[in-house]
């Protein structure tokens, strides 16, 4: 059914005598308007309503156009409006059937539905013939903002916004905001503080940084649950980029590049999915309770992070924006991603956790003496792995410190060593570096004599 013949049949349809009335927020002041049964045929969907805002618009990025007045333009909606919330849907599908329609529709004089887009969905599920709803005295073209306006204060006030995906509130704000509707009027609409409404378009602004990141751009199915991690990576860069106090939480002398992997290396752990606990120590919080707080750490966690996930992502397919199911493509992208990177991921965060649980203890060196002790006792040494040169480099280095620390501060004990190490050799006569062991032997009796020099002895 086209426009002209919509607004003929409502136009009718409000002629008739009026199944009650409802008070309706219009043009700043409460009014009392009429209710009717509207036939269903009569109605269109919403592809902007704000509960399917970013399937919409991640299906217009791919240039799919959408059009709610043909068969496959209304079954597209109802698809994504029955995935929006399943488990709320069944609920209400069954007191729809059982009781019938109770909250009562907003829709336009040419039949587009302003609040409502759902509950008219399931009552066509239902097999009913109609829709009670009040019929604003405008279309939508006639007054866009006042209908947004309304749109807005039902759509998010706070018994709906709980059931909408986390994303939606994020883009209706960016969306009001590029019409000009100014902040505190964002603030009023959706009831909502004015330092909530700029913090939503702050983290929008990550986010649309991340799928550019990605090549995802417009595409915002790709920001499902992921939120926390965005709000957590705002919330940081606002410290380390606008030169505020809190900036002293990371380590001194930090550059705009180093933000910049910052960036890059959390989106790479977003992408990811990485639990959000975990994730905070990569750089949230008080300058020693992160990574980014130590100079030192933050180098070498950067680095092993470039050095190990860079290759992953350098060999992905590239992405195929003409898929027919888009959605489907990029999630088994980053699926396998995911799949690739996370044990890498996983194992960095625990490294550097333990290093900065180290530099956390640094004070207290029984406590970090034990760890170490109880780390080296979990080794298997009988692990083939365990006798390749690189991991016996690392030993006697490890050898090496405990030595130094001994005969920095306790020389008698840096001898029993010495002892215990000497009557522990297994050195046959007929070894092949006989003559290598008898050099360091004597290496060892001239030390040994010069120390025993110097004591007077």
């Amino acid at each position: 059914m086209d426009k002209e013949t919509r607004i003929k049949k409502i136009g009718e349809v409000i002629k008739q005598e009026p199944f009650g009335n409802q008070e309706i927020p219009w043009q700043d002041k409460l009014e009392s308007m009429d209710v009717f049964k509207i036939p269903l045929d009569c109605l269109v969907y919403n592809k902007y309503n704000g509960r399917i805002l970013s399937r919409t618009k991640s299906l217009e990025r791919k240039k799919y156009e959408i059009n709610v007045e043909t068969e496959e333009g209304t079954k597209l909606i109802e698809k994504l409006l029955l995935e929006s919330n399943e488990g709320r849907n069944k609920k209400t599908l069954e007191s729809l059937k059982k009781i019938g329609q109770q909250k009562i529709g907003i829709v336009t004089r040419d039949g587009i539905i302003i609040d409502g887009n759902r509950r008219a969905m399931l009552l066509r599920v239902a097999k009913c013939d109609y829709f009670k709803a009040v019929v604003l005295p405008v279309t939508l073209e006639e007054n866009p903002i006042e209908i947004e306006k309304l749109e807005t204060s039902f759509q998010m006030g706070e018994d709906e916004k709980l059931s909408y995906n986390a994303t939606e509130k994020y883009l209706k704000v960016k969306g009001l905001r590029q019409r000009g509707v100014s902040i505190d009027k964002i603030a009023d609409w959706m009831g909502e503080t004015e330092p909530t409404v700029k913090s939503w378009l702050d983290i929008m602004e990550i986010m649309d940084d991340y799928l550019d990141y990605l090549e995802y751009n417009g595409i915002y199915t790709q920001l499902d649950d992921r939120e926390g991690q965005f709000v957590d990576l705002t919330n940081l860069l606002k410290k380390f980029t606008n030169g505020s106090k809190d900036s002293a939480d990371a380590f001194d002398g930090y550059k705009p590049s180093d933000v910049d992997d910052l960036i890059m290396i959390s989106f790479d752990y977003i992408r990811a999915k990485y639990e959000g606990k975990k994730f905070r120590n990569i750089a949230y919080g008080r300058k020693k309770n992160h990574f980014f707080g130590d100079e030192k750490i933050w180098k070498n966690f950067k680095d092993f992070h470039f050095e190990n996930v860079e290759p992953i992502k350098e060999k992905e397919e590239k992405i195929d924006y003409d898929s027919e199911k888009l959605e489907a493509h990029l999630n088994g992208r980053d699926e396998k991603y995911a799949k690739e990177a996370i044990g890498l991921l996983n194992d960095n965060i625990e490294v550097h956790q333990q290093q900065l649980r180290n530099r956390q203890a640094a004070d207290e060196p029984a406590k970090l003496v034990n760890s170490a002790k109880n780390a080296l006792e979990s080794i298997n040494q009988r692990h083939k792995a365990f006798a390749e040169p690189e991991v016996m480099k690392v030993v006697l280095d490890l050898n090496n410190m405990t030595t130094n620390m001994l005969g920095d501060k306790s020389p008698e004990n840096t001898l029993d060593h010495v002892i215990y190490l000497l009557e522990r050799l297994n050195i046959k006569k007929e070894s092949k570096q006989s003559d290598a062991i008898l050099e360091k032997i004597r290496d060892i009796n001239k030390i040994l004599f010069d120390i025993k020099k110097g004591l007077g002895g």
